[in-house]
């Protein structure tokens, strides 16, 4: 990993005018993951849009974060159950061409 895929926490809370609370709650909650070196948090800038979507979730519809955590198991299990009905569709054909 890059150091420059890495962006330390202070700057994201200044930048999106958050308490690093929120971050560490996030993390507590394993809704994103925080890289440490040298005694500094960092946060890998692919989850940056994961992030700003749960930040939306927390701030601008005051969902709390055990129901932003609902809410990504849901997604995930949504996102599961697509791909199983993507692989049995391909099955189908599969035994459709026979």
């Amino acid at each position: 990993m890059k150091p420059t895929d890495l962006i330390p926490i202070e700057l994201v809370c200044k930048h999106y005018k958050i308490p690093v609370a929120f971050i560490n709650a996030l993390q507590e909650f394993q809704l994103i993951e925080l890289t440490i070196e040298k005694d500094t948090f960092f946060m890998h800038k692919k989850q940056l849009n994961k992030f700003e979507k749960i930040a939306r979730l927390h701030y601008d519809l005051d969902i709390n974060l055990e129901g932003i955590d609902a809410i990504y198991n849901l997604l995930d299990q949504l996102d599961n159950l697509k791909e199983e009905i993507t692989m049995l569709h391909n099955k189908l054909r599969l035994y459709e061409d026979l």
